[in-house]
């Protein structure tokens, strides 16, 4: 079959192309073409657009890069004309997505979702746009099958994809990745600042101003594929490093972890590294947010999932360096350490174990 695929962030480029490993085992005859980042392009097909041109955060972004908005949209309508795809396959990006959803079941071209969108959180009003476009919805938080259901839509909860990704890793070296990366002998506490630039410029000199509490460690950037080394190369000195496209062996060498919220949150903790989880937006886009987020207590999936706080989330006016420094010294040992890291086992029992990606692929193909 032809698959059209449409992924455009960081986390949707990874599930993409593990989904895309998975159908090329079931259907050799795969073709693929796609809206993703280097880690679908290594699975073969055409790349169409990198998601470093897509991804927009927050109101005001959104609204300074509205004409680039819709002129991808109004291209990935006419390429889905023109190539006319078996089925398209959306992952998450909710904005984007589900006006190409509408566009393409009026083509007659099958619409499946893959990792639903945050309704449950906001825009909760979507769903019907799911109903009528949408021929198959797939989720991989357990909560989400309960929400589509009272809202009269069957979905497949698949598992979470996260887990294959980790599942796949080979055991790493801690002394062999300091030396390869020029790491000193110290513990590492590990800072994921996000993979906007926006996003990183708010957060990394907050992350770093812990820095004189903490002298025994050494402090590691992850630094993000969609930003170049030279970026990063103001916040680095003798105690604080940085490493790119490496951040699963970052996070498996470190002792601790501060996070910007997002999928890094949930990848941290399945990783098994305890975490503080840090955000901060700009005043009007937290405002607008805040307005339109409903029952939603938390804003790590760590939390969401688990329904009570797991790692401590600082956000906004919390987030400060006295705060910062108080809850990493509560991770680094002692007893919030212990439950941390026994929550994290029962958070993996909770997402279903590995699998996510052949289970997708299946539900695909009957489609």
């Amino acid at each position: 079959m032809k698959y059209y695929i449409i992924a455009g962030e960081a986390s949707g480029d990874l599930h993409g192309s593990n989904l895309m490993k998975a159908l090329k085992q079931k259907d050799l005859a795969s073709e693929f073409r796609f809206w993703g980042g280097d880690l679908m392009a290594k699975q073969g097909g055409t790349l169409v657009k990198h998601y470093k041109d897509l991804a927009f955060m927050g109101f005001l972004e959104v609204a300074k890069n509205l004409r680039t908005i819709l002129n991808n949209i109004k291209f990935c309508k006419q390429d889905i004309k023109k190539h006319k795809p078996d089925v398209l396959i959306l992952v998450d990006y909710p904005g984007f997505n589900l006006r190409i959803a509408k566009f393409a079941k009026k083509l007659g071209i099958k619409v499946v979702y893959y990792i639903s969108p945050q309704l449950w959180a906001w825009k909760e009003g979507r769903v019907e746009i799911i109903k009528k476009y949408v021929d198959e919805m797939m989720v991989i938080l357990p909560f989400e099958e309960d929400f589509y259901r009272r809202h009269g839509v069957y979905s497949h909860f698949v598992g979470h994809p996260l887990l294959d990704a980790i599942s796949n890793l080979q055991e790493i070296d801690i002394e062999k990745f300091k030396a390869e990366n020029g790491l000193n002998e110290k513990e590492i506490i590990a800072l994921l600042p996000g993979s906007r630039k926006q996003e990183v410029e708010k957060m990394l000199e907050m992350m770093l101003s812990v820095r004189p509490y903490f002298k025994e460690y050494q402090f590691v950037i992850a630094g993000a594929p969609s930003l170049p080394k030279e970026f990063y190369e103001s916040y680095v000195d003798d105690n604080v490093h940085f490493v790119s496209n490496k951040t699963y062996d970052l996070l498996r060498c470190s002792k601790a972890a501060l996070v910007t919220s997002g999928t890094a949150t949930l990848e941290t903790a399945l990783l098994n590294i305890p975490e503080v989880v840090c955000y901060r937006g700009s005043k009007i886009s937290y405002a607008i947010a805040k307005r339109l987020v409903k029952n939603i207590n938390y804003i790590s999936l760590v939390n969401l999932i688990m329904d009570h706080e797991v790692v401590k989330e600082l956000i906004q006016n919390n987030l400060n360096t006295h705060n910062l420094v108080e809850e990493l010294k509560k991770i680094l040992g002692g007893e919030k350490r212990v439950q941390m890291l026994n929550d994290y086992e029962l958070l993996r029992e909770k997402l279903g174990g590995k699998g996510a990606s052949d289970h997708a692929a299946e539900v695909i193909l009957k489609v």
